[in-house]
């Protein structure tokens, strides 16, 4: 959801603006340094696309491997008008394939109150795709329903799936009509869509004849009310409801919440246990206990905002201890979906390592499309996503941290040998002597940044080295 400014009159909304235990062991050892050994009981990513493969792929297809698969946020704020952005998503799907991601989620894609300028999180009719001429276009923002159908055929074609931005706190752009339960005219008539399908009046708005309120509110828009059976049956009961349309019909394979604050999270639940398919909700809160509560209750992943702002502190403010601290990918690995930047949200300036910490680390990491596509190191980034689909695997144990240093190692899995990811944040070249899992084993730095090719000790141990503001990801040699 976008967060802007909504004292922008609602007569303005042309320029609408978008929504938007586990154990813990620590031991102690003194082998040239202290090892702080952080258990987290969880293992790789379950049901989750994977990716294999040695770089580029020659197959142009999304492969199955080890480690997980990594989710491309598809668009930004304010990508471009003119109903371009499907066809532009289309030409980068093959390369984002080969690069080994294995998933696109797409912007909300139905028309929406600005029509043509509409980044889609003002909703108006959930069944028009850019084929009715409606709210001043034929097209959305992104282009026509057919492009967009082409788009998701493309996707599929390189075995990757899709997920829809979802937006069911709030709707915009219906008529006025006199309600009952206001006194007043609201802006809830939305029995005129073009598409025919989920006619909508006040009843189905708050407040209304089922209460006042739900959990929340959104910059003056009316309010959906999921607890009408009414609601419910066009959202996601009917065969034609909107999430089985958007599953069997438009075929996306999931779902992303949009506001999710603004009702309870047994509506999550209850689409996902009618539709299935992939789901996180945008819940915007660093409180990890909250974070899981939601999780647990909508049966769905959430995005992870205790590590998003545990991150900022950490590369930011030169504090690599607040990796120390709690985040919903330590309570729950399978329902935390981790990123670094977004369309609402871009705080960290130090990308790099923390694309290095979720790209080694557990959860469904998430790479934001200008950070791929225009503003870092695309072959830095490549290197992490092969790294991440192929070497991690299996539990998290912290080994040692500080100020500028933090260095984990993942375990391994089923045969796989996992990893040790050192992150240096400080000026200079820093070395640390650390207890990996590999006896007299050679290893080597899958980034390129060492050129080491140090040999393990028959008790595990090894010196490893990491350049300055940089990362290094050692693995076996093989």
């Amino acid at each position: 959801m976008k967060k802007t400014h909504f004292l922008l009159s609602l007569l303005a909304l042309g320029i609408v603006s978008s929504c938007q235990n586990n154990d813990e062991t620590i031991s102690e050892s003194s082998k040239q340094l202290e090892i702080h050994d952080k258990i987290v009981n969880v293992t790789n990513h379950d049901g989750r696309p994977f990716s294999t493969g040695a770089g580029v792929s020659s197959t142009s297809k999304f492969v199955a491997g080890p480690g997980g698969s990594v989710l491309m946020q598809g668009f930004y704020w304010d990508v471009p008008d003119g109903g371009s952005w499907w066809n532009t998503v289309k030409t980068k799907v093959t390369d984002w394939s080969n690069a080994g991601i294995g998933a696109i989620w797409l912007p909300p894609a139905s028309k929406a109150q600005n029509g043509a300028y509409s980044m889609g999180y003002d909703p108006t009719d959930y069944y028009d795709f850019g084929n009715f001429n409606q709210n001043g276009s034929v097209e959305t923002r992104f282009g026509s329903r057919a492009e967009l159908e082409a788009l998701i055929t493309k996707a599929h074609d390189e075995n990757m799936q899709v997920y829809a931005d979802i937006v069911i706190n709030h709707n915009s752009g219906g008529q006025s009509e006199a309600n009952p339960y206001t006194g007043t005219s609201t802006w809830t008539n939305f029995s005129g869509v073009a598409s025919g399908k989920f006619p909508r009046n006040y009843n189905d708005f708050y407040k209304n004849s089922y209460g006042n309120n739900d959990e929340g509110a959104f910059g003056g828009f009316p309010d959906l009310c999921h607890a009408n059976p009414y609601v419910q049956s066009w959202l996601w009961e009917r065969d034609d409801s909107v999430a089985k349309y958007y599953k069997n019909v438009m075929k996306f394979d999931g779902w992303r919440f949009d506001y999710v604050k603004g009702f309870g999270p047994w509506v999550v639940n209850k689409w996902n246990a009618n539709v299935g398919g992939f789901s996180v909700g945008e819940l915007w809160d660093s409180n990890v206990n909250t974070l899981e509560w939601w999780a647990n209750n909508a049966n769905s992943s959430v995005f992870d905002f205790a590590a998003y702002y545990k991150m900022d502190e950490a590369f930011d403010n030169n504090n690599l201890n607040a990796l120390n601290d709690d985040m919903m990918w330590k309570r729950n690995p399978f329902k935390a979906v981790t990123f670094v930047a977004n369309h609402d949200t871009d705080i960290i300036y130090n990308k790099m390592l923390a694309y290095a910490y979720i790209l080694t680390h557990e959860g469904y990491p998430t790479i934001f499309y200008r950070d791929y596509e225009e503003w870092l190191n695309k072959e830095r980034l490549n290197n992490l996503i092969w790294i991440h689909n192929n070497k991690a695997t299996g539990t998290t144990s912290i080994l040692y941290t500080d100020n500028d240093e933090y260095i984990a190692r993942r375990n391994g899995y089923n045969g796989n040998p996992g990893l040790v990811v050192y992150i240096n944040n400080s000026s200079t070249w820093q070395e640390r002597w650390i207890q990996t899992n590999w006896a007299s084993q050679q290893i080597k730095d899958f980034t390129g940044s060492s050129g080491w090719y140090p040999t393990t000790q028959g008790d595990k141990w090894v010196k490893i080295q990491c350049a300055p503001k940089s990362y290094s990801v050692w693995s076996l040699n093989q």
